[in-house]
């Protein structure tokens, strides 16, 4: 597994990937020291290009690890456009299961690629910003960035 972590207009990023795949991007605290993989560089190339609104779509090996259920979410979550929202109830009822709302939220809470599975993009019904694992602000932040 490779991690490598960037500064970026919202904090320390950490990207992993297993050599193949990108297996997870998160917000991190402290930059790591290990050595710069070809797919962390071209990760990182790719999110400075969003960062300067000149990318509004990744092209990026990814691999999604959790459950049949989860992977439903998370490539659901990959259609939602560029300075667009969707709430929870559409992600349900997208994915054929209009009840699990709750449950949407939870895979939502377990994506491990944020931004490029773009979980910040899903807000409450009422247009409330609810839950993501970067905090509120930072959700806030790509939420206006985008629409911006």
């Amino acid at each position: 597994m490779n991690k490598y972590s960037y500064d970026t207009p919202i904090g320390i990023i950490t990207v992993e990937d297993d050599g193949d795949y990108i297996t997870a991007i998160y917000t991190d605290s402290i930059k790591s020291s290990d050595e710069e993989s070809e797919l962390a560089k071209l990760t990182f190339k790719q999110l400075c290009e969003y960062f300067n609104k000149k990318r509004t779509a990744f092209k990026l090996p990814i691999k999604f690890e959790g459950t049949p259920f989860q992977k439903s979410v998370w490539q659901e979550l990959c259609k939602i456009p560029y300075g667009t929202t969707c709430s929870y109830k559409q992600i349900a009822e997208n994915i054929g299961n209009p009840k699990a709302c709750r449950a949407v939220g939870m895979a939502n809470n377990k994506n491990k690629i944020m931004i490029v599975v773009p979980c910040h993009r899903v807000i409450g019904s009422n247009g409330s910003l609810v839950g993501y694992a970067g905090g509120l602000d930072i959700k806030k932040f790509l939420l206006d960035f985008e629409q911006g």
